[in-house]
């Protein structure tokens, strides 16, 4: 099922620019280096094997969109060989440091969506469902990505989703309405700090804001001196230490669906790095898995599992890259959880990841090619690795005509009943997928657990037991308001 955004519309009175924002002091670990009480006395090798203990010069900042405990959990078993009698651990789990709470500011719902945490990373303030990088008085906050800039480094934003997406739009752009879109990719360009665009490296979805019906942003970042690519080669040959890659009009392409065209998120990352690293200052680089979050929104098990293996790639390419240094902070944590998964949903105690495994497609490539006329029985051979049970197929033509009537009798594409039958035919679709894998659903939305927090490197120690999802950009601010380099 697929969800409309609900939030409503409210104003700012005029633009805002980065030079009007306020920055504020944070008590924080940084100051003492992020060092625990005891760490005075650990010797280099120690050093090594936990993570320097100084100020960071470098941050890497991975943002699993969506993705609950229960995912980390399902992923260690998606994972796991099944060879071996031990269960293997994934990427994160050797660098586990607690937990974080995620909930918001708002009035109305006590359930945050990506919007408000993402404010409240990228800002340390906590604020209403729908807001981008403003309080709950809608003024503009300072993010750690534009005092990262003040301090000289360089910065990037790196996501799966369209780039001016709520999580990457939190760090970089500042209005009460996260559909604001258009806005929020002017003041991609527009907002300078230091005489300097804000954001200098830009890769993702969401070329239609940067085209012709939004002013051409995509031409003036270029005659910028920007490099601006549209696939993977493109981007491997870009030269310039700036660039805007926009491989989809909107989302990218899910990791089992895309193109070999298409970069994939370890891919996006090891460019950023490779441009960002040149900056003797050092960088901020936020990278966001957001389609673990898309996928869980229509209970789509296999698409969770593609995106999240994206996700574990691109946290093992993190890593390589931090372990051979002593100055760079990697974090890998969530803004929320969604769609409630369960590991295992009937009386056997048994969760099948083999089948997904088998999965040739997701369920929402399937759902979008059945709602564009495709032949059903052609489109579930092509996307399941196993035989569909006839009753369930019926199911799905039936929902497959339904959605032809609905649209038939709709006046125009924006329709709700529209995207709400869409929806019933992407569960008859993935219905034999949760079946045999035996997974669990609770909602089509958001849910409120805390969620896990992984962190290598220096200053990391601040991360340990259960923290707010603001205790993380306060401490940020201070290790890049202290302009640390390395030794």
């Amino acid at each position: 099922m697929f969800l409309n955004s609900k939030w409503g519309k409210m104003t700012i009175a005029g633009s805002i620019l980065t030079t009007t924002l306020f920055s504020t002091s944070h008590p924080t670990l940084a100051s003492a280096g992020g060092q625990a009480p005891d760490s005075q006395n650990t010797n280099n090798s120690e050093a090594i094997a936990m993570g320097n203990t100084k100020n960071p010069k470098n941050v890497i900042f991975l943002i699993g969109d969506g993705m609950g405990p229960s995912f980390n959990t399902a992923y260690r078993y998606y994972a796991d060989n099944p060879k071996t009698k031990e269960m293997d651990k994934t990427a994160f789990d050797n660098y586990l440091k607690g937990t974080m709470r995620v909930h918001n500011d708002d009035d109305k719902e006590n359930i945050t969506d990506s919007a408000a945490a993402g404010t409240a990373l990228s800002t340390g303030k906590k604020t209403f469902n729908g807001a981008i990088g403003v309080d709950n008085n809608k003024q503009a906050q300072k993010t750690v990505l534009e005092q990262a800039k003040e301090s000289g480094k360089s910065t990037g934003l790196v996501s799966t989703a369209e780039i001016t997406d709520a999580t990457p739009a939190a760090y970089a752009a500042h209005v009460d309405d996260r559909d604001k879109k258009d806005e929020i990719a002017k003041q991609f360009y527009n907002d300078k700090i230091n005489g300097q665009h804000k954001v200098d490296v830009l890769l993702g979805g969401g070329s239609k804001y940067f085209g012709k019906e939004n002013g051409n942003l995509d031409k003036k970042f270029k005659k910028d001196g920007y490099d601006v690519v549209s696939n993977k080669n493109e981007l491997a040959n870009s030269k310039s230490d700036q660039v805007l890659g926009l491989f989809a009009e909107e989302n990218m392409p899910l990791q089992i669906d895309a193109p070999k065209k298409n970069p994939m998120l370890a891919d996006m990352q090891q460019s950023a790095l490779n441009k960002l690293e040149k900056n003797n200052n050092g960088f901020f680089l936020m990278v966001e898995g957001a389609s673990i979050d898309k996928t869980a929104h229509a209970n789509d098990v296999t698409g969770v599992m593609s995106e999240m293996d994206g996700f574990n790639k691109a946290f093992e390419n993190a890593m390589s890259y931090a372990e051979n240094r002593d100055d760079t902070l990697v974090i890998a944590t969530a803004d929320h959880s969604t769609g409630g998964m369960t590991i295992d949903s009937g009386e056997e105690y048994k969760w099948n990841p083999d089948a997904i495994h088998k999965m040739k497609k997701s369920g929402a490539h399937m759902t979008e090619q059945i709602a564009k006329g495709e032949d059903v029985e052609k489109v579930i051979k092509n996307g399941y690795g196993f035989d569909v049970k006839s009753k369930q197929i019926d199911k799905i033509k039936d929902e497959a005509d339904k959605l032809k009537d609905v649209k038939d009798k709709a006046k125009n594409e924006d329709d709700p009943k529209i995207e709400k039958q869409q929806g019933k035919l992407q569960d008859a679709i993935q219905k034999p997928i949760n079946d045999k894998s035996r997974t669990g659903w609770t909602t089509y939305g958001h849910t409120g657990e805390d969620v896990n927090t992984y962190a290598y490197g220096p200053g990391s120690d601040f991360l340990e037991g259960n923290v707010d999802n603001t205790d993380q950009p306060k401490n940020l601010f201070d290790f890049f308001s202290s302009d640390v380099t390395s030794s």
